[in-house]
């Protein structure tokens, strides 16, 4: 398997043999974490995020820094020269010549891609749009073996925003990878894109519905999402959606014993904090495990 001065663009562009090596080299840097490693001396990684960030940007630095490298970047693109209306194709021809690698996040699907196409350098992709976020997903599928096991044979549901969801997008497509059922809980408005979940179906057994307390006795991993307020492009269409799945100690009572509850974050109210200490709640374990899994990726496309 090649990795070296690879892209990580989509989730659609690994097999399920490369991701389940990258899951294995995450785990190798789990005492690399907490020793730290001079892997990466010498090296440079700019994140670029155009939109706003705080546990991808700062994993993917703490990550950098663990391994001995160094970063640099913005996480405003008002303080760059966007601002003055400079391309995207032109940021990253510039932004090459100082780093051996990039993680951006941009608003526009496809950005990551493009960004691609006119760069020297890989290019990581934290998040573009409503499209794709295949770093998170690579956490969320660790993060699901570190706690189950394994991630063949689960019933794993994905509920809340998976219209305009990143994180679930890149996450649905990881996990037909595997032999896994899949259920899709939404409102009929925020229901994942047809395209994706007809891809999908071609691969693993998926079931669509609005009721999370129908399935939920079934579930082994509960992934919950925010509904993105951000990317409606009518209020009114938010405020008829918001809060329609909250996740509270009822919820998880009625889940089985073993149930983890994952959520990409930052949360709003779709989850209450009395659940945190309860042993169901992984998504801060998923925050950590983030750390590792970029550790990974970025000593695997850096060639080391």
């Amino acid at each position: 398997m090649k990795f070296t001065g690879r892209d990580i663009i989509s989730i659609e562009d690994f097999s399920r043999k490369e991701i389940d090596y990258i899951l294995q080299v995450s785990q190798k840097m789990e005492p690399v974490a907490t020793k730290g490693s001079d892997l990466l001396k010498g090296k440079i990684l700019a994140t670029l995020f155009f939109e706003p960030s705080t546990r991808t940007r700062l994993s993917f630095e703490a990550a950098m820094l663990k391994l001995g490298g160094s970063t640099i970047g913005f996480a405003d693109a008002d303080i760059s020269s966007v601002k003055k209306g400079e391309t995207l194709s032109d940021t990253i021809r510039t932004i090459e010549n100082y780093a051996e690698a990039i993680a951006l996040r941009h608003p526009l699907e496809g950005s990551a891609r493009l960004a691609a196409e006119f760069s020297n350098v890989p290019i990581l992709n934290a998040g573009s749009g409503a499209e794709e976020h295949p770093t998170q997903a690579l956490m969320d599928l660790y993060t699901i073996k570190k706690e189950k096991g394994k991630i063949d044979n689960l019933k794993i549901a994905l509920v809340g925003d998976l219209r305009y969801g990143r994180t679930v997008h890149s996450l649905a497509c990881a996990l037909s990878l595997y032999n896994i059922e899949l259920f899709l809980i939404s409102p009929e408005s925020l229901r994942m894109r047809k395209g994706l979940v007809n891809s999908i179906k071609n691969k693993i057994s998926i079931i669509e519905d609005k009721n999370l307390e129908k399935i939920l006795p079934q579930i082994d991993v509960l992934y919950v999402t925010r509904i993105q307020k951000e990317r409606f492009p009518d209020p009114a269409e938010y405020s008829k959606v918001k809060g329609v799945y909250k996740i509270g100690i009822n919820t998880i009572k009625a889940g089985k014993e073993n149930l983890i509850l994952l959520h990409p974050l930052p949360r709003l109210d779709e989850i209450s904090t009395e659940i945190d200490k309860t042993p169901q709640a992984k998504y801060f374990q998923q925050v950590r495990n983030g750390i590792v899994v970029r550790m990974a990726l970025l000593s695997l496309v850096l060639g080391q």
